[in-house]
């Protein structure tokens, strides 16, 4: 693969717009870790690539984490004495509690305050909460809203399914001239967010698509899973493989309007920390470049110990630290063509350095200097008996 691109081409011009395209499309389903609303995602990105479909069932061991039941929702809403809807998903899927219980029933307002979260810092934005492991029933609301609300007997539904099921993720490969594996990776289990979340899946089905096309010496997986338990679950089931894989990046915020940040692998001088930090210093633009911590995206668990594999994460604005980030103001005004295709250049120009790289040697001396990692105060913050993923 030339490491000269022309990003004139036909097939990249409308890059940008084309992503955002998808993003839109994708923006109203409403995804979890499990359901219908993965399933729905990855059809519509098979539009683009021939991705391969994974069901892992409810209960299945993985490490020491389980597949949860499989969580399904149809509606959700809470309606005031008059019969008026104050709360509704059909407006946003945001307004119900990721992987709430169902619920029908009368409440008081006291009760009702007890499940509803809201964000008093941004009065406006509804925040986006989970209860994954944990079974409850709620619903998420602007604070402004939520301040409105009188003493009166509230009607809350919630119409779902929280039944043994299956985790669904998608995954494509490309094989190159030799085995060995660069790793990208997206998550695909929030609901309604255009940066975090959809942003990372938009740019990764159009790298897929751009790479197909082309003449490679390394082989290229793209997985498209939920956060953590995906990447848990994909490690458990391949975990004989992983010796392939090289280095990776683990794909998110990719369209808002800061300047890029690459987040290092743990091991903080890799090859693909070095190409990375070559692409962004070339570009003569504002950049910032972070050491590893044992949080954030899939990252954390690629990067465990018990695998050790050189994953880092090139965003722009780095998650969580937006005030957008997990509301509804992550909405598709939020994020634009131009910035995702900056992005995607960014992504293509490093597999590209990749492919001009041989980095037999130098990864052999990375593979030593592992023997010696434990050392890195990071590995005090993971505490699991067999160091794979997360506790």
């Amino acid at each position: 693969m030339n490491n000269t691109i022309d990003f004139q081409e036909t097939s990249l011009q409308n890059t940008g717009k084309e992503m955002y395209d998808l993003i839109t499309k994708l923006f109203p389903i409403c995804r979890s870790i499990t359901g219908n609303g993965v399933r729905d995602t990855l059809d519509i990105i098979k539009n683009h690539i021939p991705l391969e479909i994974h069901e892992i069932p409810s209960g299945t061991n993985v490490f020491d984490w389980t597949i949860p039941k499989e969580w399904n929702i149809k509606d959700g809403y809470v309606k005031n004495s008059n019969g008026e809807k104050i709360i509704d998903f059909k407006k946003t899927n945001l307004h119900v509690l990721n992987y709430s219980m169902p619920i029908n029933k009368k409440v008081s307002l006291k009760e009702l305050k007890e499940h509803i979260f809201t964000l008093p810092e941004y009065p406006k934005s509804i925040p986006y909460r989970t209860s994954y492991y944990e079974e409850n029933w709620g619903f998420c609301m602007a604070y402004e809203e939520f301040d409105k609300l009188t003493d009166d007997e509230y009607e809350v539904v919630v119409s779902s399914t929280l039944e043994n099921g299956h985790l669904t993720f998608g995954e494509y490969f490309l094989k190159g001239e030799t085995e060995d594996e660069i790793l990208l990776s997206c998550y695909v289990c929030h609901p309604s967010m255009a940066n975090d979340n959809l942003s990372g899946i938009a740019l990764l089905t159009f790298l897929a698509k751009y790479l197909s096309k082309k003449k490679l010496k390394y082989s290229y997986r793209f997985l498209f899973i939920p956060e953590t338990i995906g990447a848990i679950t994909w490690l458990h089931l391949n975990e004989k493989n992983v010796k392939k894989i090289q280095c990776g990046l683990v794909a998110t915020c990719l369209g808002d309007r800061g300047h890029l940040t690459y987040k290092k692998t743990r091991n903080d001088n890799t090859i693909i920390d070095k190409i990375v930090e070559e692409v962004l210093e070339e570009s003569n633009e504002k950049y910032e470049i972070v050491d590893f911590f044992p949080y954030g995206s899939n990252e954390r668990q690629f990067s465990s110990p018990g695998f050790n594999l050189f994953i880092g994460s090139l965003a722009r604005t780095l998650y969580a630290r937006f005030p957008e980030y997990h509301t509804s103001a992550d909405n598709l005004d939020f994020v634009d063509p131009e910035h995702l295709h900056d992005s995607f250049e960014k992504y293509v120009k490093i597999i590209s350095k990749l492919e001009d790289e041989c980095f037999e040697e130098e990864q052999s001396v990375q593979n030593k200097k592992n023997k010696n990692i434990d050392a890195n105060e990071n590995n005090l913050i993971f505490k699991t008996i067999i160091q794979k993923c997360e506790p």
